[in-house]
């Protein structure tokens, strides 16, 4: 199978087009003259262009039997920004695949389940229930969702929500691996709050499989986790184990994460630049229950998670090591 992979330079999108070339597919990635090449160590075939440019995507659309949709902002100097790239970008490849590529077999969209909105009771939601974004980031990866649902490739279109994604090459979670190293670790409101993650090389193999199988799933939605319910603290301790390091955990109030998010939000304004750590992303984290399953991926397509969170995270600080990033 021939699969175009958009965002395939980041975290996730790496590992994806990385596990479709192991699995013997040829694999072509949509790439801008400034991407990184850095961990695209697998044969591939470059198609030059960019979401946000419509120009550029018909002739990276064409001939190909599937598309996976990787490519997204998870930090943005507004919500416009957010929208023009998640949400308008994400229009602009399923028209230029309508156009350029009629017998296109499957659309793969990789939303986020914070286009869903948290749990009210630490209960997975069902998928069907009306999302509840809190954030920029989750209205425009709800846009994304929105305008797949909307398209003449709704019926070959699959959306994935996941959860936090950690593990190699991935850059929001190195910070946390930092703080374990020098032994102390502030936690929002205590780190009690219960999360749902998955390692990238689960994530990575369950989007292939719903990709590239022949199980009727189009026009589904789906999430997916490593099958346990964790909390901030879960995650400190499997990292404190990974670093052989023993952390002071510090139960920061919320007031003190919005004080820092508005420093942060200074920086940006000031260098022009996004920021991670921003009011609306301390309001997601503030939520009691951010919290999924895989039980529909299980029963449509037999996928189960393979790596738990000691060992992920061990691999992970591993990885991180070795490059450096710690």
């Amino acid at each position: 199978m021939k699969v175009l992979v958009t965002g395939a330079s980041g975290f996730l999108g790496s590992h994806v087009a990385e596990a479709l070339a192991a699995d013997g597919h040829e694999v072509r990635l949509l790439l801008r003259a400034t991407s990184s090449r850095r961990f695209l160590e697998f044969p591939y075939e470059t198609a030059p262009g960019d979401i946000t440019a419509p120009d550029t995507l018909p002739e990276a659309v064409a001939g190909v039997d599937t598309v996976i949709h990787t490519a997204g902002l998870v930090k943005a100097r507004s919500e416009a920004e957010f929208h023009r790239v998640n949400s308008a970008g994400t229009a602009h490849l399923l028209e230029a695949a309508e156009r350029a590529n009629p017998q296109l077999k499957r659309f793969v969209y990789v939303s986020s389940l914070a286009a869903h909105g948290p749990s009210a009771d630490g209960r997975p939601r069902p998928l069907d229930a009306p999302p509840m974004p809190l954030t920029a980031y989750g209205r425009s990866k709800l846009g994304g969702e929105e305008i797949t649902r909307r398209s003449p490739l709704a019926d070959r279109s699959i959306i994935f929500r996941p959860p936090a994604i950690y593990g190699p090459r991935d850059p929001a979670l190195a910070p946390f691996f930092r703080l374990a190293r020098y032994r102390v670790a502030p936690l929002l409101m205590g780190g009690h709050n219960k999360i749902s993650i998955i390692f990238v090389d689960d994530a990575a193999r369950a989007i292939v499989q719903a990709a590239t199988a022949e199980a009727d799933v189009a026009g589904k939605t789906y999430t997916f986790d490593d099958g346990e319910i964790y909390t901030w603290r879960d995650l400190l301790s499997a990292v404190e184990d990974a670093m052989g390091r023993k952390a002071i955990t510090i139960s920061a109030p919320r007031w003190l994460f919005e004080a820092a998010a508005l420093a942060s939000e200074g920086f940006g304004l000031v260098t022009r630049r996004a920021v991670s750590l921003t009011r609306d992303k301390v309001r997601e984290m503030a939520q009691s229950h951010w919290v999924c399953d895989h039980d529909e991926l299980e029963r449509d397509l037999g996928w189960t998670p393979k790596v738990k969170i000691r060992e992920g995270t061990r691999l992970t600080g591993d990885w991180y090591r070795a490059q450096r990033w710690i």
